[in-house]
């Protein structure tokens, strides 16, 4: 099977357990106002590649994997191509490669439910606590995401929760204390993470003649996201 590949990390630590390749799909439905790949979002980008192929490419690295790491898909938005995710998937999991997925769950349909009988971990971005806020920065849905994370529970998926603080937007105690709340309903979230905003994409945009709608929008500081983790810590 065929999917579109936008581009491939040999090796990270930072996205999922352990050391892991992390191969980023091409395409996402999404308009996120801090997005760090916009370079993605077009569906027709990229090269393809055939599942075959890209567990080619990550089984060079598996002697580096260990017992927790193994193989990230990341975006673009995975579920945009679960068809091929699933089938790559499948693949790994015949290697004894362990299998995660990063996204935003902002697709539910027979293929994404397909793929996650195969993903063995989910790295869920919920990027906002309320609606608003939500459809406002991202152009999606909140209660869609969290229709994913119902189906991620009820498949018992080990997830780890995930938010960009930005400030200005969603950097209050309140609202961790509401991605907290909301978090406490789900057995299958074992973590909560909290990113900080960044603007090493900015050069992106300008490469693609595109506005980076948050340009004038400070970086979130160590100092604040420790700060908001004492939260979570309570």
């Amino acid at each position: 099977m065929t999917g579109r590949l936008n581009s491939f990390l040999s090796m990270s630590a930072l996205d999922g357990d352990g050391v892991r390749c992390v191969a980023f799909l091409q395409g996402c439905p999404l308009r996120c106002a801090y997005c760090h790949n916009p370079e993605a979002w077009d569906f027709g980008g990229g090269t393809e590649i055939t599942s075959a192929e890209l567990l080619e490419r990550v089984s060079r690295y598996k002697n580096y994997f260990g017992d927790k790491g193994g193989v990230t898909l990341s975006g673009g938005e995975v579920l945009a191509q679960a068809e091929f995710a699933a089938e790559f998937f499948r693949l790994c999991h015949q290697k004894g490669i362990n299998t995660a997925i990063e996204t935003s769950g902002c697709i539910i349909n027979k293929a994404v439910e397909k793929l996650l009988t195969e993903t063995d971990c989910v790295l869920l971005d919920v990027k906002f606590t309320d609606e608003g806020s939500y459809r406002k920065n991202t152009g999606g849905s909140l209660e869609q995401t969290l229709s994913f994370l119902d189906l991620l529970n009820k498949a018992g998926i080990r997830t780890v929760v995930r938010q960009v603080i930005v400030p200005g937007l969603n950097d209050s105690a309140e609202q961790v204390q509401r991605l907290k709340d909301l978090c406490a309903h789900y057995s299958c979230i074992g973590k909560i993470q909290l990113l900080p905003f960044r603007k090493l994409c900015s050069s992106k945009y300008d490469e693609l003649g595109l506005r980076f709608p948050l340009a004038d929008t400070p970086e979130a500081s160590p100092e604040l996201i420790y700060e908001l983790e004492k939260i979570l810590d309570k």
